[in-house]
């Protein structure tokens, strides 16, 4: 029975992906390193190492699913490790003949390792799907709404005019850099882990170098300079290259969820009947995607100081350290696709109530505009001047409940110099928004630079 909810049968609905459990679950594991000693068994016969014939009767036994998985716990708990199991059965079931050359010069770490490194590969690969889709939906958001106005905020309180584009663009911009980062952090982590016993290969004489080269090579990995057994460097660059991108989309889903607030009623989460109802108040559409963006962003999160602590090992094979690697890695992979899955929902349907935007910008009467209404006096009243004249203005518009341009009408040093129709367009959000449209166009450049 699970104890993790993201490996039930009823929450692993709302947590994890069904393909990502596929790729990072124990059968997947298994089935890597059946494939990892299958590839070695190929690149050995290549080389002249082990008989040209057993390579393939290895490779026809090794199916994860033909494997005794009581006995395999059996055996696993009695050493550590699951490949000395694993590489009995499959020797038993490759036959005596070719048997006999199964695991011919490797180590437990070269097949657990290489084998974690292929799941990785599958994970990065749905990753990277999911997380090209996500931008192409918030992309279509920033063009959408380049021009939309809304308040920007500044510790929760109205600062100045934005448009929903710009906003949607800040979010974009750190999810195509994390594309961008993808290809180092494939170069550095999608590498061959093959040392032998202590990192040498002794054991393959003056042939391991050929034999690592063959085993890349069959695997489509990268071949390392040096076997990293106790270097965690490269899984733990993927790790924590997942851990930013899970960042990005926290704050997205933390913004969403604000911006869905009754009060606010901004956006809104794409609504399927009875997503995000309630029990008892029919009304309810909670922000359900957002949460669970932010849980299992916070669960990743959680994961990578583990991931990263492992990195101290001691001397040529780590003792302990390494273990537990298998705790953290698979389920930060499993939640990260979650929050991403979660973040592509609302990238692809998000509801955007501009006219409630609008509304909003409005509500405090031009209070929202004051700096641009500060610099619109200065060349008339210098700027030390027009900052108390504005600051004037806004208390009386607070406290009466008035409009801005009213309040700056009653003032007589303006009234005496300007007219109501001067003060209205410096009033006008839409025409206080800077460089907001450039910087749309700027980030949706890069969008479509995309490879």
């Amino acid at each position: 029975m699970p104890v993790n909810p993201a490996d039930g049968a009823v929450l692993g609905a709302l947590y994890g992906t069904d393909v990502m459990r596929a790729a990072m679950g124990e059968h997947a594991f298994l089935q890597r390193m059946l494939d990892v000693e299958a590839a070695l068994a190929r690149a050995q016969a290549r080389l002249g190492i082990i008989p040209a014939e057993a390579a393939p009767v290895i490779t026809a036994a090794a199916d994860a699913k033909r494997l005794d998985l009581t006995a395999m716990a059996a055996a696993t708990r009695n050493t550590g490790y699951p490949v000395v199991g694993l590489v009995k059965q499959l020797s038993a079931l490759a036959g005596p003949d070719a048997g006999r050359w199964t695991h011919w010069g490797a180590t437990t770490q070269d097949i657990m390792d290489t084998a974690v490194v292929l799941q990785l590969r599958d994970g990065l690969a749905l990753i990277e799907a999911d997380l090209r889709a996500t931008i192409a939906g918030f992309a279509t958001l920033a063009a959408t709404h380049r021009d939309t106005v809304m308040a920007g905020r500044t510790h929760l309180q109205h600062a100045l005019p934005v448009t929903f584009g710009y906003k949607v663009a800040v979010w974009l911009a750190p999810l195509v850099a994390s594309l961008d980062g993808l290809p180092r952090v494939r170069a550095r982590a999608l590498r061959l882990s093959f040392g032998g016993a202590a990192g040498t290969l002794a054991s393959l004489g003056d042939q391991g170098l050929a034999v690592t080269r063959e085993l890349a090579a069959e695997l489509s990995l990268n071949e390392a300079d040096i076997p990293w057994h106790v270097a965690r460097d490269g899984l733990n660059e993927a790790v924590c290259w997942l851990g930013i991108l899970c960042g990005t989309l926290a704050k997205i889903a933390t913004d969403v969820m604000l911006m869905m607030q009754t009060e606010l009623a901004e956006v809104s989460e794409p609504h399927v009947r009875g997503r995000g109802g309630s029990s008892t108040m029919p009304q309810k559409r909670n922000p359900i995607a957002c949460e669970y963006v932010l849980s299992q962003a916070r669960g990743v999160h959680a994961l990578v100081p583990q991931m990263l602590a492992g990195m101290a090992q001691d001397f040529e094979r780590g003792t302990g350290p390494w273990q537990t690697e298998l705790l953290a890695l698979p389920q930060a992979f499993l939640l990260g696709h979650g929050a991403l899955s979660q973040a592509r929902f609302i990238a692809e349907g998000l509801v955007v109530d501009a006219a409630r935007m609008r509304r909003n910008v409005d509500a405090t009467g031009g209070l929202i505009v004051s700096e641009a209404v500060m610099m619109g006096l200065a060349p008339v009243f210098g700027r030390g001047e027009s900052h108390h004249i504005v600051n004037d203005a806004c208390d009386l518009a607070i406290a009466e409940g008035i409009g801005l341009t009213e309040a700056l009408m009653r003032d007589a040093r303006v009234s005496a110099r300007l007219d109501v129709a001067a003060i209205a367009k410096m009033t006008d959000p839409a025409a206080y928004l800077g460089s907001a449209g450039a910087f749309v166009d700027r980030v949706l450049v890069r969008v479509h630079a995309m490879g």
